[in-house]
């Protein structure tokens, strides 16, 4: 049975980048506002730190089943928590290149421009950074924008074995630059801050908050305002639209055993890329026969996550370090000699740590261990070694947009066709890397050992997902107008990964959250 609530200015769904950034914006306008989060709080417990539940178990992603283009079932890693995947983001928070609003051309196609330009973003960019605590340093980028500011914070300090990469890197001629993450850290007197410089960051829960996500920094310090009603355990069903079609009058929303219908002056869709479109197929009605604000056929369309690869460089050198994820690399970002096309991006990943390995490893590096001299049948001191003797890398490529990698919803269940493109770029920049730290190791070594294992990610990791609801100025080929406002429904917007026109090759967490001050700013001035 559904009972109607009361009423709102504004109605948010979901707390992530989007939505939690969308909230701190707009907390402090005295507007009523509802925000509605399908998870609860993630519960802060020893586990949060413990590879064997995060990665082993997958202790805090999601037990839903979607579906490939093949009729496969697949777990995919999606955290559903007051924060949204931020909960367990690596907090690397980059803005997109200059180019990367323009039309760029690559071997498998041309990512498309964007209708607004990287300066309609850079004030947002500086605010975001702000407001998500970013450590970062101006000028060592190749390829960064300009900016109106310096970083909020000064970089991350690399400890010494990153150092020591980073100066092998630099006799290679390359220009390896300090990553722009968000956290709450300070160096010089650690106890004012939270975060302790950890090894279990990247992919973990943050368990003393140190972590600058859209919980921490967006929806706590939101929720003081009196104006402002969280509900978590609280599941949208579907939108509802008045006889026309042109406005939202109701969100169907289920929590515990109640269907409750809550009504806003303007409601705004901030599930991620992949939900958001969901909810929008799920809403159809007879004004909206394919979905809702789908006129152009374009909801769930164009879906993108980069090409990306993880790697194991297992040398002789040890590395103690405790927080490694300090080090970016962008000199290949448009390419080299002799490939005139953009590669993408590489930094570091956290700490490899011992039970990661079974579990998040390359399985070339797992199958090599087992075939290692042991004790017994436990593989666990090699797990260690292992791990004392390795660097992480992350490699990311930019997925180009294809109208038939979607999102669909047959029968209510999720459907992900989706076809990677770009191949040969990823596989250039991977082997490009490999010969570049073979070249370090040769000069530490005469006789350098090292392995270099890796693997591409399957399409149940989601990270850096985006697209599915373009914006643009033509209601026939895009879902949204420039302000994230659906074309075909007045007073619902959609404020998440699923605006971008393209991917570009950074992570995208940190245009979502300028994008979502850009739109706060925007609805403030809707409903003054």
């Amino acid at each position: 049975m559904s009972m109607t609530q009361e009423h709102y200015d504004i109605i948010i769904i979901g707390t992530g980048a989007g939505g939690g950034t969308l909230l701190q914006r707009l907390a402090p306008s005295g507007k009523k506002i509802l925000i509605l989060e399908r998870g609860s709080y993630l519960p802060r417990e020893k586990e949060n730190w413990r590879a064997a539940e995060v990665y082993g178990n997958e202790r805090y992603h999601t037990h839903e089943q979607w579906y490939d283009k093949e009729g496969h079932t697949f777990r995919p890693q999606m955290s559903y928590w007051v924060g949204g995947n931020t909960k367990v983001y690596g907090a690397a928070l980059l803005r997109m290149r200059e180019r990367d609003f323009e039309a760029v051309l690559h071997q498998d196609g041309v990512s498309p421009e964007w209708p607004l330009k990287y300066q309609d973003f850079e004030p947002y960019y500086t605010q975001a950074e702000k407001l998500y605590d970013v450590h970062g340093e101006f000028g060592t980028d190749p390829t960064e924008p300009p900016r109106q500011s310096a970083y909020p914070y000064s970089p991350v300090s690399h400890e010494p074995r990153m150092q020591e990469i980073v100066d092998g890197l630099k006799q290679q001629g390359l220009n390896p630059f300090h990553l722009p993450v968000g956290l709450k850290l300070n160096e010089v007197e650690r106890t004012l801050w939270d975060c302790i410089r950890c090894d279990s960051c990247d992919g973990f829960p943050c368990l003393v908050r140190g972590k600058a996500d859209a919980e921490v920094n967006g929806v706590k310090p939101s929720l003081v305002y009196a104006n402002v009603t969280l509900k978590t355990l609280a599941k949208v069903l579907r939108l509802h639209t008045s006889e026309s079609g042109r406005e939202v009058t109701a969100v169907e929303t289920q929590i515990g055993d109640e269907t409750l219908m809550f009504s806003g002056d303007v409601v705004v869709v901030a599930c991620g890329t992949v939900n958001s479109a969901v909810l929008l197929l799920r809403s159809a009605n007879d004004r909206h026969p394919n979905g809702l604000a789908n006129r152009s056929d374009q909801v769930g369309r164009n879906f993108m996550k980069h090409l990306t690869t993880a790697m194991v460089a297992l040398s002789q050198k040890k590395n103690p370090s405790m927080y490694q994820k300090t080090i970016a690399v962008s000199d290949f970002y448009w390419g080299e000699e002799g490939f005139p096309y953009p590669m993408g991006f590489i930094q570091n990943t956290g700490n490899v740590l011992t039970d990661m390995i079974p579990a998040e490893a390359p399985s070339r590096l797992a199958d090599l261990l087992k075939f290692a001299p042991k004790v017994d049948l436990d593989l666990r001191p090699q797990y260690q070694l292992a791990a004392e003797h390795s660097v992480g890398w992350w490699f990311q490529t930019e997925d180009l947009p294809n109208p038939t990698n979607r999102v669909q919803v047959v029968r209510e269940q999720i459907y992900l066709d989706y076809t990677p493109n770009n191949l040969e770029a990823q596989n250039r920049l991977v082997h490009r890397w490999t010969e570049i730290l073979k070249a370090i190791e040769q000069a530490d070594y005469l006789i350098p050992f090292s392995i270099y294992p890796r693997n591409h990610m399957p399409i149940q990791v989601m990270a850096h997902q985006c697209g599915t609801c373009l914006f643009g100025e033509d209601p026939s080929s895009s879902v949204l107008d420039l302000n994230c406002r659906t074309h075909d429904v007045d007073n619902l917007y959609v404020v998440d990964g699923s605006f971008f026109p393209s991917s570009s090759a950074v992570n995208p967490t940190l245009t979502i959250m300028a994008n979502a001050l850009r739109i706060g700013d925007h609805l403030l001035d809707r409903l003054k």
